[in-house]
């Protein structure tokens, strides 16, 4: 099954349809998508190594065009969520989380936290559209740049290094995430 997941991705990844299918879940994964565009990026930055710079700028693009669509989510359902917490007997929480999101917002947006979920927090905690924006551009355009750049490269080497140990790099990323997860839940 992983393999013929991993063929399907690499036969999309060389297909003429590849950016418009990384420009959408790019887009996506900024606003309700759990999987980050990275994982249709690196196969269509290894299928045509030449346009990885411009894989890269399509992702960033698309992806902060998602998360600017989460800001606004946060942003304008901002009553929703005042009277949601209203009726739990947390009224003022609101007011807090704005003064501490406004205060600390633009270095979350940099964390490794699911973007959609900082773009709606940003959104919601009011913080400033061009600061999101920027912090943004900056974090998402060096991640996505900076995988292009080694996979232009050194994307010979990491396909066949990836392709000889599929199964053991899929449980490896698995035990990674599950280790973020479990991190997480043990700081809460």
């Amino acid at each position: 099954m992983l393999r013929k997941t991993y063929d399907w991705v690499m036969g999309l990844a060389g297909s003429r349809h590849a950016g418009v299918a990384l420009g959408a879940m790019a887009f996506a994964e900024g606003l309700f998508f759990p999987i980050p565009p990275d994982v249709l990026l690196m196969p269509i930055a290894l299928a045509n190594r030449e346009r990885a710079l411009r894989y890269a700028a399509l992702t960033t693009v698309c992806s902060i065009a998602g998360g600017s669509t989460g800001y606004a989510v946060g942003f304008f359902l901002h009553p929703v969520g005042q009277w949601l917490l209203s009726l739990t007997g947390h009224g003022d929480a609101m007011e807090v989380f704005q003064r501490w999101y406004q205060q600390w917002g633009a270095l979350l947006i940099a964390l490794p936290i699911p973007y959609k979920i900082t773009a709606i927090a940003s959104g919601l905690g009011k913080l400033d559209l061009a600061t999101f924006i920027g912090v943004s551009i900056l974090v998402r355009g060096l991640r996505f740049s900076l995988e292009a750049v080694l996979l232009k490269r050194y994307g010979a080497p990491i396909q066949a290094f990836v392709e000889r140990r599929l199964a053991l790099i899929a449980s490896a990323v698995a035990v990674v995430i599950v280790a973020i997860v479990l991190a997480f839940e043990l700081l809460h």
